[in-house]
């Protein structure tokens, strides 16, 4: 097998930048020795030589195949020393994998996007997608909440997308300081204020389970149809390939049958949103 087909294989991939986006999450921009492409929401596996391996979604635009950017919270063992690199630091890649957000579908529609915490990883790869194919849907809404405005991450790019037109974005922080001037409680209460006719709109949530979990209920009582919510769902997924079992969701893998599910396909699995 050449190393081109081993697809355990990591592609060499330097860290050129290093980005503080809150005080527990980073993002790495990395120049990989090859050409590498993505779908907006596919994931990937980055390895840190002596450390281990974890999946991430990335953060980048899909169009962009010369970089390629991580967001990653401080979660545990490997996130913890991938936060301690410097710039120069040679990653490994492999990937991308998994089934992304399916954009023919959002096509000709309002879309409404729910995002928390890191969440915000995936949804900035899917907004870059949306930004460029602009003029194929009706309008793009983000609701994104943090625990308090230290944690609001990518502020910069959020400024750059309340200048494209039929694009809004709304944001919610649990707790405020004196300089916030917008929305102060948990993310779905953005929704209250989001005129959208739900019969000819679809909407992407992601970020922690207990978000996703009343994201997706409020959505549901707005008259969102199962079919139109689309969940970006995050598991233990280790292989990538639908082999090793880790990452398992019911009948599904979800490194291979997703990351990205509609809810009608899973709603009726057991502990979705653990």
């Amino acid at each position: 097998m050449s190393d081109f087909e081993n697809i355990y294989r990591p592609l060499k991939a330097p860290v050129i930048d290093i980005l503080d986006e809150s005080p527990l999450i980073k993002t790495f921009v990395m120049k990989p020795e090859s050409e590498f492409t993505f779908k907006t929401g596919e994931f990937i596996e980055v390895t840190l030589n002596g450390y281990g391996e974890a999946p991430f979604t990335p953060s980048s635009s899909p169009l962009n195949h010369d970089q390629l950017e991580i967001t990653v919270m401080k979660t545990g063992y490997v996130t913890d020393k991938l936060h301690e690199i410097k710039k120069g630091e040679v990653l490994g890649i492999r990937g991308p994998y998994g089934r992304g957000y399916p954009l023919d579908k959002f096509y000709g529609k309002e879309v409404i996007i729910l995002g928390g915490g890191c969440g915000f990883a995936p949804i900035r790869s899917l907004m870059y997608n949306l930004i460029a194919e602009k003029d194929k849907f009706k309008k793009v809404t983000l609701c994104y909440g943090a625990k308090n405005p230290s944690e609001c991450i990518y502020k910069p790019f959020v400024e750059e997308v309340r200048q494209v037109d039929n694009f809004e974005v709304y944001r919610s922080v649990d707790h405020a300081d004196g300089n916030w001037g917008e929305k102060v409680g948990v993310v779905t209460i953005l929704l209250d204020d989001i005129k959208v006719n739900p019969k000819n709109a679809v909407a992407v949530v992601c970020g922690p389970p207990i978000m996703m979990k009343f994201g997706t209920f409020k959505l549901k009582e707005l008259g969102f149809k199962d079919e139109d919510i689309y969940l970006s769902m995050e598991k233990n997924m280790s292989c990538g390939c639908g082999k090793c079992g880790h990452c398992m969701l019911g009948d599904y893998f979800v490194c291979k049958d997703g990351p990205v599910f509609s809810f009608d396909e899973i709603r009726d699995t057991p502990d979705i949103w653990t």
